[in-house]
This record gives C-alpha cells, sequence and structure tokens, in this order.
C-alpha cells in the first residue's frame, strides 16, 4: 500500500462545513467600524460620484444610515463633518463650535441610540481649514505641530460634550494623544476614549476621501504623514501612541500596508484597527461593476486579510453589506 503522501492537507477542504471547521479567521459584524460624512447645507443625502454606495449625509439620513447599520450587527461608527465654504478658516474653528456640523451629528447620533451604538468621532481639522492641511499653518505655511495640537484638545472635549464616546485623532501630530488624553480627564471625561491614528502613510489610496468631504487641500502632507516606504517608523509611532494614552492604535490605509498591520498587532497591548480607505474600496467597487472581478467576494476577501494580519476592528465603508452577508 503506498504511503505517500502521507499528509494530505486537502482532506479538510472536502465540503464547507469542514472548511468551516477548521478555519482560522473569523469575521464578524461586531469587528466593523463605518465610517459616516455629516454634511452642512445639504437638504437630501448626496451620493459621493468617486465611491458609489456612500453618501453625504443629512443629520435625518445619517440616523437612518446608522440604524441600518445596527441593525446589520455594525455597533460602532467613525463621524466625519464636513462644514459650508465659508465656515472654514485657517484655524479650523468650526471644529470645535458647539453648533458645528460634527458635534451637532454626534448629539444627534447619541440622543437617537444612547450607549447601543458607539459614536465615534474624526479629531483633526483638514475638512475644517480654509487651506485643507490638519493643523495650523506657521508664517513659512509648514503645519505647526504644537499649535495644532492646542486646537485638537479644544476639538476633543467639545466632541466629548457633544456626546461622542470615542475620539479618533488622525492628523499624525506629535504628542497629540498624550495632550488629548490630558486634557480630557481635566474636562471630567475619563471615560471617553481614544482611537489614535498611530501609523497614517501620505497615501496615494486617500484620493475620494478628499471628495467626500470637499478638501481645500493644495500641496501634500508629507512632512507629517508617514513615508511609505518605512516600516519601523510605524512601530515608534504605535508604541509612542500606547504611552500617552491611546485605547486603541490603527494602521491606515490598509490592504498596501498588511507587512505594518502585522507587525503593530503583534506588538501592541492595545487593541489595533485598520482602516480600508476610499481608494481600496473606491477599486473593488469599480472593478465588480464592470464585471472584472466579483466585487462582493473581493470585498469579503479583503476583510478577512485584515482579520489574518492581526486586526481586531476594521474601519471599513462595506461595513454594513458586509455585516449583512455575515448575519
Amino acid at each position: 500500500m503506498s504511503t505517500f503522501p502521507n499528509r494530505r492537507p486537502r482532506r479538510l477542504r472536502q465540503s464547507a462545513a469542514l472548511r468551516e471547521l477548521v478555519a482560522e479567521t473569523t469575521l464578524r459584524p461586531a469587528d466593523f467600524i463605518l465610517p459616516m460624512f455629516i454634511v452642512d447645507g445639504i437638504d437630501a443625502p448626496r451620493e459621493i460620484p468617486s465611491m458609489p454606495g456612500v453618501y453625504q449625509h443629512t443629520i435625518d439620513s445619517l440616523k437612518r444610515a446608522a440604524h441600518e447599520a445596527l441593525d446589520a450587527g455594525v455597533k460602532c461608527v467613525d463621524l466625519f463633518g464636513v462644514p459650508l465654504d465659508e465656515d472654514k478658516d485657517e484655524t479650523g474653528s468650526a471644529a470645535w463650535q458647539p453648533d458645528g456640523i460634527l458635534n451637532l451629528g454626534i448629539s444627534a447620533l447619541r440622543q437617537e441610540f444612547g450607549d447601543d451604538l458607539i459614536v465615534m468621532s474624526d479629531t483633526c481639522l483638514d475638512e475644517f481649514t480654509s487651506h485643507g492641511h490638519c493643523g495650523v499653518l506657521d508664517e513659512k505655511g509648514r503645519v505647526d505641530n504644537d499649535a495644532t495640537v492646542k486646537l485638537y484638545q479644544d476639538m476633543a472635549r467639545s466632541q466629548a460634550r457633544a456626546g461622542a464616546h470615542m475620539v479618533s485623532p488622525s492628523g499624525m501630530m506629535d504628542g497629540q494623544v498624550a495632550a488629548i488624553r490630558r486634557n480630557l480627564d481635566e474636562a471630567g471625561h475619563e471615560d471617553v476614549a481614544i482611537m489614535a491614528y498611530s501609523a497614517k502613510y501620505a497615501s496615494a489610496f486617500f484620493g475620494p476621501f478628499r471628495d467626500a468631504v470637499g478638501s481645500s487641500l493644495e500641496g501634500d502632507r508629507r512632512t507629517y504623514q508617514q513615508d511609505p516606504r518605512n516600516f519601523r517608523e510605524s512601530l515608534l509611532e504605535a508604541q509612542l501612541d500606547f504611552e500617552e494614552g491611546a485605547d486603541i492604535v490603527m494602521v491606515k490605509p490598509g490592504l498596501p500596508y498588511l507587512d505594518v498591520l502585522s507587525a503593530v498587532a503583534e506588538t501592541s497591548p492595545v487593541p489595533v484597527s485598520v482602516y480600508q480607505v476610499s481608494g481600496e474600496y473606491a477599486m473593488i467597487k469599480a472593478a465588480g461593476a464592470n464585471g472584472w472581478i466579483d466585487g462582493e467576494a473581493v470585498m469579503m476577501e479583503s476583510l478577512t486579510a485584515f482579520k489574518r494580519a492581526g486586526a481586531d476592528q476594521i474601519l471599513t465603508y462595506f461595513a454594513t453589506d458586509a455585516a449583512r452577508l455575515l448575519k
């Protein structure tokens, strides 16, 4: 009797039930975080052309879409605010106004859902500044790190007052997490968590997002976002954010940086998130719409890759659709 081969891995692939039994990676709807856009000055939701199926929302449509996500099993949303162009200024001051569009959106969701839905808010100034950068500019036109961090404190505190369960500083300023944590605690918001955009790269995959928020940016963000050629730097950034008090650290973008995600996940003492960004979403949607790929299958395969690489949470515009499939 032949004994070759004595190992046959295919034995455990013979049926769907067997494959499910030995699956090493499992996706859950609760793993997903849905990024959402609340926009001032519109009276109906508007689909974003470069991100089919993703909308700029009014307060009412925001609540409806959040209900759909929660019904599918998605427990967390990440809210981005888009003010009127005339409300943008050099410091992004609309970002921390109580009646600013982002804080109004946070309040509306908290009033609608209480603690049933985790409301996270983006803590960055790029949507609110007239120049489109993530902070204030010095006399040479460079982003002033320390002056910007002070404004992040104001923004985070206003978001906490509006009802955010979690703030998410995404500007990649040095020391931003420590400053926000200290300021929140001093203001009595010790229970508000921080998800830090720890390893955020100066990526070309962000393009459609800038359509979504009506970005005013001229130039680039390479002096504060990470160089895509660097790897060790991400481990340092994640370590610093943890030491400064981050409750969750994040890698952004996702698929082009799976090596970074895996390394951060191996070393992080706190949960690790990954952001499947607008360009990743748009490519899958476009290729699927053209029949070049099975868009639904590629969507699920990409999300599984993040979990396999070590992500605990996945920010994705596919969140509601993927959760429905899993249910």
